[in-house]
């Protein structure tokens, strides 16, 4: 064989193991598996606590240095029975924990629904971390509620949510917003703090309530405040630091003085009060203050009741009424005091005679009424006072003292104008005495008699059937030295500086001028004459004092025809 022709044979072995060699390697290139790899799903108790499982990817890959797997489309993991899905995340398996990526959804059943751009979560924690891209929000949607904010924790292990960073918790009536918030989805319960806000949704309602913590449940749409707190609508507003409001039926359980605030300006304030702003009624326990602003009254009590749409109270239980319209307050106290609004709507007395709609206040105080002013003291067994014509009605047995003198009958009527005393009538008998010294008054009585004020002052009196007078005529010196006994059908009297400027008795006038040194004491007292000065209220706490002698007092027969009592 020649070297050419070995040569050649050689070159064309080499060549065809070449092509064997690359035709070899075109045939592996074409077996070669790029299909991505599903994951294989271990068979382990799902519902195992504190583990994580990937349910589902499209593909799963690692990197030889990467401490995780990724996992990408379609991909659904599960703790417990919380399903989480997103497009892609980053898988620990040892200890569990996801990092998810793009159209991270939460679900749990077919109420409990969370959705975000990116979840952290650990099996160590349980805890589910998502977040928000700028512009979106993460939102949490258990039936008819919803949550909004841009980072929401969840924790798996007690399935409560919360945020830290603001957020809004919206239902089918109220939405929500504070800068801290927790929800149970399993309870129905929140947790606001920081700014809290709740602001009615339904239509015409007004309501909304300010605080810095408030207890909420979605469900029965009750807050609780145990914080200052303000709840504000068409209908008032709610002053609390501890209290229970009923957003649906507009009720509050008050405590620790809170105080309601009308919208007619009126107030109320106890220990304990219950409330509901859509009627307008209030009852309330312990210590309870109630302000008419309009008519410048204060009712306090041990318990009251309030209705605000006919502007009525109720108090009893050392009940006070405190009215302050003038410089000095009026203290009047009884076992019950109301005050209501009676309105009498517009009407026709023929074809012609139109009578106006009208508004009236009534104030009734009763049994056992005392009251007190610096320059006027009362008591009596029953009392009216009606706004429209500024009247008062003492009824059995009052007694009124104004300075050292005093005035009672059966039934005392007094008519004011601008809050003070105009005039005053005893229709039915009438007794007026005024102490002068030691044993000595003057007296003055008749079936009827009529006081006219001015500046709180008696000007003059009017006193009509059986006038029976008895007067110590001052002398220059300022000493008494006489008496006067009188008897008329009428008498007309002018006052000045409080003592008697003139005096006019008719038709016939019969009396006697009795010097004292010869004055039986007979003289010295009508037959009527009673002087109450043990049952005079002092100051204003001495309103409260029932003396038994004021009580036996209401149980006698009406004044008039009494014989003088005995005196040692």
């Amino acid at each position: 064989m020649s070297p050419r022709k070995t040569t050649k044979g050689l070159r064309g072995a080499f060549l065809l193991l070449a092509a064997a060699v690359i035709a070899g390697a075109g045939i592996s290139a074409q077996k070669r598996d790029t299909t991505p790899i599903r994951p294989s799903i271990p068979k382990a108790d799902r519902h195992a606590p504190n583990r994580v499982f990937l349910e589902r990817a499209d593909e799963l890959r690692k990197e030889r240095y990467d401490s995780f797997q990724i996992v990408v489309g379609d991909v659904m993991f599960r703790q417990g029975d919380m399903f989480m899905y997103c497009d892609s995340a980053h898988f620990y398996e040892d200890p569990g924990a996801i990092q998810a990526f793009g159209n991270v959804r939460m679900e749990q059943g077919d109420t409990l629904f969370v959705f975000a751009d990116r979840l952290d979560y650990s099996d160590t924690t349980e805890l589910a971390i998502l977040y928000a891209d700028p512009g979106n929000k993460v939102r949490l949607i258990n039936k008819d509620v919803t949550l909004t904010t841009d980072i929401f924790n969840y924790d798996l292990a007690i399935e409560l949510g919360f945020y830290e960073v603001g957020g809004t918790l919206t239902d089918k009536d109220n939405r929500l917003t504070s800068w801290y918030g927790e929800y149970s989805p399993s309870t129905k319960d929140a947790l606001f703090k920081d700014q809290v806000v709740l602001h009615s949704l339904r239509e015409k309602d007004t309501l909304d309530i300010y605080t810095e913590e408030m207890l909420y449940n979605t469900g029965t749409r009750i807050a609780i405040l145990d914080t200052t707190s303000t709840i504000i609508s068409a209908d008032g507003t709610i002053h609390t630091t501890n209290g229970v409001y009923n957003t649906d039926t507009h009720k509050a359980d008050l405590y620790d003085r809170s105080l309601v605030v009308a919208k007619n300006g009126n107030t109320l304030t106890g220990d304990t009060l219950f409330y509901n702003q859509d009627t307008g009624f209030g009852e309330a326990f312990g210590n309870i203050e109630l302000t008419d602003t309009t008519n410048k009254v204060i009712l306090n009590g041990d318990y009251g009741l309030y209705f605000e749409y006919n502007d009525s109270a109720r108090v009893t239980g050392r009940a006070l009424a405190r009215e302050y319209s003038q410089k000095d307050t009026l203290y009047l106290h009884a076992d019950t005091i109301r005050t209501f609004k009676k309105i009498t709507p517009e009407h026709f007395v023929d074809d012609t005679v139109k009578v106006e709609a009208d508004t009236t206040h009534y104030l009734i105080a009763e049994p056992r009424v005392r009251f007190y002013r610096i320059d006027l003291q009362g008591i009596c067994d029953s009392l009216t006072a009606v706004q429209r014509d500024s009247m008062l009605w003492m009824h059995n047995h009052p007694v009124v003292w104004n300075g050292e003198r005093q005035i009672f009958g059966n039934v005392i009527q007094v008519h004011f104008k601008d809050s003070v005393a105009d005039w005053a009538k005893l229709p039915e008998f009438g007794f007026m005495a005024e102490w002068i010294d030691e044993n000595f008054y003057n007296q003055l009585t008749g079936k009827e008699m009529t006081a006219y004020f001015q500046d709180r002052d008696l000007r003059h009196l009017d006193v009509s059937g059986n006038v029976q007078a008895i007067m110590l005529p001052m002398e220059n010196d300022s000493t008494y030295n006489k008496i006067a006994n009188i008897e008329s059908s009428f008498l007309a009297a002018d006052f000045k500086d409080r003592t008697v400027e003139r005096m006019k008795l008719w038709p016939e006038t019969s009396g006697t001028m009795t010097p004292l040194y010869l004055a039986k004491k007979s003289l010295f007292f009508l037959p009527a004459f009673r002087w109450f000065e043990p049952l005079r209220p002092t100051s204003p706490e001495d309103v409260f004092n029932i003396p038994n002698e004021m009580l036996d007092l209401f149980n006698e027969p009406p004044f008039g025809g009494r014989s003088a009592p005995t005196r040692e």
